[in-house]
């Protein structure tokens, strides 16, 4: 896809990306005298109080998190046996003092819990990049560097996952693009966990996530919009943060579900979005059918897997513009 996207984007079109950054999410941990992996999902951050500095804001003490017993990314996450039941008020040692305690259980699952750490700010920065590891899975070879899940115009330290969508677009094909009257413009999105290996937590993913839409981001909507040009959104992340501002809110958390078939869902403003190849079952693969039925999505796919394309976030990517016939 990207060989091709130089022709496939038109003059015109508003191209939409994430430049969130991603964080070192994966830590190893010790409760109840087990070993243990937290990997971080989001970030409990308030929102409609007074600013504070990018640093706290970015790091607050309090996120929730999902917790994976013994072994690490080599063993498949559905494989991976369950931790230790957490209670209310188990701590965490996540090493170098850096401690957690338990505040709060999910209902959807007791592994999706919320930690309140032993520091915030930049403090807590640096542990993490100190202490942490990029969150991975089973189909890698070898671990991966945190420069290997960022995307070129990474910016804020957001993300607990690579928006992998955007890695392939380098600075010089943007600016051929740009070049060729293509548009582009900004957000920042907290990609979330892709999987936990736990049926019913998976089967809630997209967890909310937290999203910021500059203003001028959506001036640049409405108006390529108004000209009848199409707004195509660099992965889910994206149209989930453009769907959710476009109902007045810009800064906040979003818990859209793309794809699903009540009429809040549907699209307001994204008219295509360029995505990784997903399979069937995948959440990923599930939120694209905001931009097409199943049939044709599993068309996709079955060519995808005979033309030998690569999945997950260091894969190929293909282009899904919404169909005329959705609702």
């Amino acid at each position: 896809m990207i060989s091709s996207l130089e022709t496939e984007l038109l003059e015109g079109d508003l191209l939409v990306l994430n430049d969130a950054a991603t964080l070192p999410a994966s830590f190893r941990a010790r409760l109840r005298g087990r070993d243990i992996e937290v990997r971080l999902a989001a970030a409990r951050t308030s929102f409609g109080r007074e600013a504070v500095d990018e640093a706290t804001s970015s790091f607050p003490a309090t996120w929730t998190v999902v917790l994976f017993g013994e072994g690490d990314w080599r063993t498949p996450t559905e494989h991976r046996p369950a931790p230790p039941v957490a209670a209310i008020g188990d701590e965490l040692d996540l090493g170098s003092g850096l401690r957690a305690i338990v505040r709060a259980r999910h209902a959807v699952s007791p592994r999706l819990v919320d930690v309140e750490l032993s520091r915030c700010g930049a403090g807590l920065a640096r542990a993490f990049y100190a202490l942490g590891a990029p969150i991975q899975y089973s189909y890698h070879r070898a671990p991966l560097r945190l420069a290997d899940v960022q995307t070129p115009y990474a910016a804020r330290p957001w993300a607990m996952e690579m928006p992998s969508t955007g890695r392939p677009l380098h600075w010089p094909l943007l600016e051929r693009l740009r070049a060729r009257g293509v548009e582009l413009a900004w957000l920042t999105h907290a990609a979330g966990i892709s999987a936990s290996g736990d049926p019913d937590l998976d089967a809630s993913l997209p967890l909310p996530e937290r999203y910021s839409v500059p203003s001028e981001t959506m001036r640049a909507v409405y108006e390529a919009r108004r000209a009848g040009h199409r707004v195509v959104a660099v992965g889910t992340t994206v149209v989930r943060a453009l769907e959710s501002a476009a109902m007045g809110v810009l800064d906040g958390i979003t818990a859209i579900r793309l794809g699903c078939p009540n009429a809040h869902c549907r699209l307001r403003v994204v008219d295509a979005i360029l995505t990784g190849i997903h399979s069937p079952g995948e959440s990923h693969y599930e939120l694209l059918g905001a931009f097409a039925d199943r049939d044709t999505l599993d068309r996709a796919h079955a060519h995808a897997v005979h033309a030998g394309y690569l999945a997950h976030e260091h894969g190929d990517l293909m282009l899904l513009q919404l169909s005329a016939t959705k609702p």
